[in-house]
């Protein structure tokens, strides 16, 4: 049902386990107020009462929430209830019309939300619900970004604690991130134990781990070499942290590349299931030259909107490619977007990267740029937008990429 008469605003605070429901009456200034808990047999009792205040049509419902996801927002649309969501910065600008004083409370926020809906519905998102392959492809892409960062943290952390008396292995591998390095650690936690290491023991790590960059003379090179003066204990209270630090680092590992191996079937499943809208468009996404998996799922689970709507601009604002122009009388200032999404600008960052290397149009369009004076950084978003460009309009055309055809300049 379109805004408008007889459309009935509701306004959703979530809080702490419970939902502040405002809805809007039809006098002036007036609203009722509720609470409801958070839980499915509380969101079950708000769509009756939210069903009540429509007079049974659900229809007629237009719903404001913050937050664009979660069981509520799953809820309401599954029941056939119009839901959007709003910026929580936008939503703050909101606030100023009914308090300039700063305060803030739960009852405040829900009919903020619902007399924006009704004023100002074209600042709302409309809500909808994913499709199930796309749901999980977004739980697992997300969940590989936590794991890479938290290996990251262990890594870091077990380079510091070699700094600290077994310095001689970080010259091998600096950033203290690779599995046969953590095997070498494992061989030699101690300076000690690292001078009695063979170079055949040495030999066997590197042909299980196929580094063939490193010789094993190299390496007992640098376990023999004189160690750090350290203090007594130092070494063996440090080695059993570094021991421990390993453990958790295989774990991780292991994770990471389960959930990898499940990111790429779900591409998969995508990619043959020709029922499926989604089907072209990931077939599409994959035949360009450096979208890879991790750019490709990272595009379908955070501008899967856009995608759908072959929205060119969407695209170059959600992944920060657009800049910002603040221009007041005279003065005009172009400055890089800050606002968007920084999952999908590392990964359309990752994507023209790799572009530069594979593609020779984006090489051309990378040195162009960085002869006229360009950072590396703003190069880098000259060729993301042609990218854009380039993949709306295979989007729309339905065809694949074919480096043969002219491509957009």
């Amino acid at each position: 049902m379109p805004s408008g008469e007889g459309a009935v605003y509701v306004g959703i605070d979530q809080g702490e386990g419970e939902l502040q429901v405002c809805v809007l009456g039809s006098g002036p200034g007036g609203n009722e107020q509720r609470t409801f808990a958070y839980s499915g047999v509380g969101i079950a009792a708000l769509i009756e009462w939210l069903t009540l205040q429509a007079g049974g049509d659900r229809s007629r419902l237009r719903v404001a929430i913050e937050s664009p996801r979660g069981a509520i927002v799953e809820g309401l649309l599954e029941a056939g209830i119009a839901a959007f969501s709003l910026n929580p910065k936008q939503l703050d600008r909101f606030r100023d019309r009914f308090t300039v004083s700063g305060s803030k409370d739960d009852r405040l926020d829900a009919r903020v939300l619902a007399d924006s809906l009704r004023t100002d519905e074209v600042a709302f998102r409309r809500l909808r619900l994913d499709p199930a392959d796309l749901t999980q492809l977004r739980e697992a892409s997300r969940f590989e970004d936590e794991l890479k960062l938290e290996l990251r943290r262990l890594a870091n952390r077990l380079r510091s604690l070699l700094q600290r008396y077994h310095v001689e292995l970080l010259a091998l591998v600096p950033a203290a991130d690779e599995p046969w390095f953590w095997s070498l650690v494992e061989l030699a936690p101690t300076p000690e134990l690292g001078r009695r290491l063979s170079l055949k023991r040495v030999e066997r790590v590197l042909r299980e781990h196929r580094i063939r960059r490193i010789r094993a003379e190299d390496v007992i090179a640098r376990l023999r070499a004189i160690p750090l003066p350290v203090a007594p204990g130092v070494a063996e209270g440090c080695s059993e942290h570094v021991l421990l630090l390993v453990t958790q680092l295989r774990l991780l590992d292991a994770q990471l590349g389960r959930c990898q191996t499940r990111i790429e079937r779900l591409l998969d499943k995508l990619t043959t299931d020709e029922e499926r809208s989604e089907h072209r468009d990931v077939h599409i996404l994959r035949s360009l030259p450096g979208a890879g998996r991790y750019v490709v799922a990272t595009m379908l689970v955070e501008a899967h909107e856009a995608l759908r709507s072959r929205d060119y601009r969407a695209l170059r604002a959600q992944g920060g490619a657009a800049p910002v122009t603040k221009q007041s009388g005279r003065l005009r200032i172009v400055t890089m977007r800050r606002a968007c999404n920084e999952r999908l600008r590392h990964a359309l960052r990752q994507w023209a990267f790799n572009a530069t290397r594979l593609d020779p149009r984006a090489a051309a369009q990378y040195k162009a740029l960085r002869s006229k004076g360009h950072t590396h950084a703003r190069a880098l978003r000259g060729v993301i937008d042609r990218l854009l460009k380039l993949l709306v309009v295979m989007l729309e055309n339905g065809r694949p990429y074919d480096p043969s055809l002219r491509l957009v300049a």
